[in-house]
C-alpha cells in the first residue's frame, strides 16, 4: 500500500492504494476518515502550544492572541477564496450564525485563558489541563446533544482526566 495525494478544486484527496484494489474498493479514503483529521488536529494543536509558548515570551498574552487570530483569519480568507467557497457563506442560516458566533466567543475566551496560562506555566502542563476539554465535551454532549457514551468510553474519558492530573499536578 502507498499514499497518493491528488489535487482537486476542493482541496487535496489523500488515498491509500494497493496494487490490486483502489482506495474506494478498500474503503480507505483518508479524507473521509474523522480519525485522520482528528489526529492532524492534535498534531497542529501540539505545534500551536509549543510555538505559542515561544511567541508569548516577553509579550502581552492578549497581543499575542491577536496576532495568532489575524493569521488564522487571513489564512482562512485566502483558502476560501482559492477554493471558491466564499459563496457558501450565503447558505448559513440565522441559527447557524447564532451558534457560530457563540462558538467564536467561546474560542476567544478559551484562547485568552490559554495564552495567559502559557505565559506563566509550562507548555506541557497547560496543554494537559486544556485537554480536560475531553471530559467536559463528553459531559456537555451528553447533556445538550443527547450523545451517549458506553462504559468503556467513559472509562477512557476518566483515564484522560487522570492523565491530566498526573501531568499537571502530581509531583
Amino acid at each position: 500500500m502507498h499514499m497518493k495525494a491528488t489535487g482537486s478544486a476542493g482541496g487535496f484527496d489523500v488515498r491509500l492504494e494497493s496494487s490490486n484494489l483502489n482506495s474506494h474498493e478498500c474503503g480507505m479514503n483518508l479524507t473521509d476518515n474523522w480519525q485522520f483529521w482528528a489526529l492532524l488536529s492534535a498534531a497542529f494543536a501540539a505545534l500551536t502550544a509549543i510555538l505559542s509558548k515561544l511567541g508569548v515570551r516577553g509579550v502581552d498574552p492578549d497581543a499575542a492572541q491577536l496576532i495568532r487570530t489575524l493569521v488564522v483569519v487571513a489564512l482562512l480568507g485566502v483558502a476560501l477564496t482559492l477554493m471558491g467557497k466564499l459563496r457558501a457563506l450565503g447558505s448559513i442560516t440565522q441559527q447557524n450564525w447564532i451558534f457560530l458566533m457563540l462558538a467564536g466567543l467561546a474560542t476567544a475566551a478559551s484562547w485568552a485563558c490559554y495564552f495567559r496560562a502559557l505565559k506563566i506555566g509550562d507548555a506541557t502542563r497547560v496543554a494537559a489541563v486544556d485537554k480536560l476539554s475531553v471530559l467536559m465535551v463528553a459531559i456537555f454532549a451528553a447533556i445538550f446533544l443527547s450523545e451517549r457514551l458506553g462504559p468503556v468510553s467513559w472509562l477512557g474519558v476518566a483515564l484522560a482526566a487522570v492523565g491530566v492530573f498526573l501531568l499537571s499536578w502530581a509531583r
